[in-house]
Formats: structure tokens, sequence, C-alpha cells
């Protein structure tokens, strides 16, 4: 009885054995590239570093955007100014699930050389908004299918960020909402905001329509109440317009597995239509931004 009872057990783990390997056996898909860059800024809190990479044959050009670093203690080695080579990690998405977003990120990182200051911007570098900066008349169709533009916020503070509706990764776009929530909910009480709008522009416009996008704005506002676009709306551009739009405000989309691979990027715009602060990445507080917002819209002397 005992060595049936051994065979047994035997025959039950070699079962789960198999079953196991037969169920992971789609693995998810995982391609490394080598990489070189220059290190433009650091952001530890989103565990991320601003690199203006050189072209990856056989992935993408030459951009700079925003990585995933790992292991995350790389991040305390690095400095703006620094050229690096590194392993760059693709994976996904899941062929068992389609509709999973790819990730990735770099590893394997080595500081190849020094720079006193952050190097200067080559052909494919991000064009950086600094204060003072004159901002385009772009021009978008909002929630409503109406037209809108920049320019008609003259006289107020625009704060702009940039987001797509489908967006699965909650430090990105749902971040970025959360917090405009959060500012928003602020102007009924603070009297400092009386002049300031909330804008958030989609980079998916062949897919945020003005009906998605009004269905996305009652979300993530958590209301069904259409007074709610009176100070908060919801963009996007014509699909030919967003090179320029990308370039200004030193965004950057790269479809990836069906979805979109992209930074982050918001700004305060003052009455004069001019840049008065500019934060990339997730690493701002609703308060900092309030203070921003509130500074810009204070009467000058």
């Amino acid at each position: 009885m005992n060595l049936i009872r051994h065979v047994l057990v035997v025959c039950a783990i070699g079962a789960m054995i198999v079953l196991s390997t037969s169920c992971n056996g789609s693995k998810v898909p995982t391609k490394k590239y080598s990489f070189t860059g220059r290190v433009v800024s650091i952001d530890s809190q989103s565990h991320t570093a601003m690199i203006d990479g050189d072209n990856v044959p056989g992935f993408m050009e030459a951009m700079a955007m925003e990585y995933k670093v790992k292991p995350e203690t790389m991040l305390k080695q690095l400095m703006p100014g620094d050229s690096i080579s590194a392993d760059l990690i693709v994976v996904g998405p899941d062929p068992k699930d389609p509709e999973s977003p790819p990730d990735s990120w770099l590893e394997n990182i080595k500081v190849t050389g020094h720079a006193a200051s952050p190097p200067a911007k080559g052909a494919n570098s991000l064009h950086m908004p600094v204060r003072g900066e004159d901002v385009p008349d772009f021009t978008f169709v909002n929630q409503d299918g109406k037209r809108i533009a920049l320019s008609q916020y003259r006289g107020h503070v625009l704060v702009v960020t940039f987001i797509y509706t489908r967006c699965p990764f909650s430090d990105f776009c749902p971040r970025m909402s959360a917090n405009f929530d959060e500012v928003y909910k602020q102007f009924a009480t603070n009297q400092s905001l009386a002049k300031t709008h909330l804008l958030s522009i989609s980079f998916d416009p062949e897919h945020d329509t003005p009906k998605v996008l009004r269905k996305y704005g009652f979300s993530v506002a958590h209301t069904k109440d259409a007074a709610l676009f009176r100070r908060w709306e919801f963009a996007a551009p014509k699909a030919d317009e967003m090179p320029k739009l990308e370039e200004f405000f030193a965004l950057t989309v790269t479809p990836q597995g069906g979805m979109l691979t992209h930074n982050l990027s918001t700004a305060v715009i003052g009455p004069d239509g001019k840049i008065a602060d500019w934060y990339h990445g997730n690493d701002w507080q609703v308060s900092d931004l309030i203070k921003d917002a509130a500074d810009a819209g204070a009467p000058r002397g």
C-alpha cells in the first residue's frame, strides 16, 4: 500500500509539473536592444530618467524620452550630462491577453562619460518649455465638438496636461487626471484660482473623439454635470498638428503593441500666454500646481 501511495504521489506531482509547464508554455515576448544616450534629468519619485537616446536600429529613431531604470538604485549613480550605454528591454504584450500593455526599461546601465553640464541639444532632442516663453496658438476640438484655441484663454491662467483615454498605467494619464480633479475641486473655495482653467489634451485624436472625451471627463471628475466643462475641458488636436504640439511641450508618443508609449508634460500658462511653469514626469504635487497657478494669476505691480 505504501508503495502504491508513493507511486500515486509521484504521478500527481509529475502531472502538476506537466500542467504547469503547459499553462506557462506561451511566454510573453521579450526583446533586448543595445542602447546609448545622454541623461537629461532624473525623476527619483517615479524611478525614471529623461534620456536623449541615440537611434536604436530595428526599434526606434533617436529621441529624448523618459525611461524606467532597473535596478532603481542605479538612478543615484546617474547625473544630468552623463553619457550611458545600457540594455533596452521591451516586453509584451502577453500573447494570451492582446489587450495587455507592453512594458520597457533600461538595465545593465554603464556610465561611459561625464559632462560638467547637460549636453547641448541635438537635432533630435526635445525642446523644453521655459518660463517666459510664448506658447503657440495651438487649436483643438473639445468634448462638445467645438473648435478652441489657446489664445482664447488670454487673461486667464491655463493649466494643460497631456493624456489619452485608453492609458492603462496608473502613474501616467490616470494620475494626471486625478491630480487635475483635485485642482478642480479647489475652484469652489480657493479665490486665488478664480481665473484658472484646466485643459486635458489627448494625443490620441483618432480614438479620442469629442464623445469619448466627454465620457472620460465625466468619469475622471466623478460627475455627470456638464458644468464641469466650464472650467475643465478635454480636447484633441488634428492628427497633422500633433508633431508641432509634441515638439513644443517636450512630448514623446510612440505606438507600441496597440498602445502608446509616452512621457508626461504639464504646463502652467499665464494670462499673457507665456509659460509660467512646466513639469515633465509625474513628480509634481497638486499643492505645487495650485501655488504656481495662483502665482501666475496674481496681479502684477
